[in-house]
């Protein structure tokens, strides 16, 4: 998901973020359906005389919390990209800044590199330093990205210094 906004300054804000399939509540009533009917179908069969099933039952919602867990942990990144007329900042995190990156807009080069699989890497440089924006997004969404901030940069470019 990318989000841009302009502000009265001229400046850009370029939000984005992995796509998210639940939020909030939509989790919790999921787990509990999923978890509920493997619980019940567990104990059904624990009532009919199979008693492995209970501990089998509780590895698997144990294993699928755990692949759950580390998905959505997953989707909370989040990378922030501030353009104005005279500096750049990237900051990348997912609730707290666990990066970032600050440097002036006339020594910085925004590049696109294409991979073997046909997908975009995208690329701020500036003294040797390359930082790496949307590795997460899918190539349409890559695209839009460049568009947007290709059309930031221009933007910026054209205005009185």
């Amino acid at each position: 998901m990318i989000k841009v906004e302009q502000n009265k300054q001229n400046s850009f804000f370029f939000e984005i973020k992995p796509n998210r399939s639940l939020y909030g509540t939509q989790r919790v009533i999921f787990f509990t359906l999923l978890f509920s009917t493997c619980l019940i179908i567990g104990l059904a069969f624990f009532m009919l005389g199979a008693t492995l099933i209970l501990p089998f039952a509780g590895l698997e919602i144990f294993f699928v919390s755990l692949g759950f867990y580390a998905n959505f942990k997953w989707s909370r990144q989040k990378e922030v990209i501030y353009l104005s007329h005279s500096k750049i900042k990237i900051e990348k995190g997912r609730i707290f800044r666990d990066f970032v990156w600050e440097e002036f807009r006339a020594f910085v080069k925004f590049q696109i590199k294409q991979t073997n699989n046909e997908t975009n890497k995208l690329f701020f440089l500036s003294k040797g330093k390359h930082i790496e924006v949307g590795n997460f997004l899918n190539q349409e969404q890559k695209e839009d990205l460049i568009k947007e901030i290709r059309s930031a940069i221009s933007f910026l470019n054209d205005l009185d210094p």
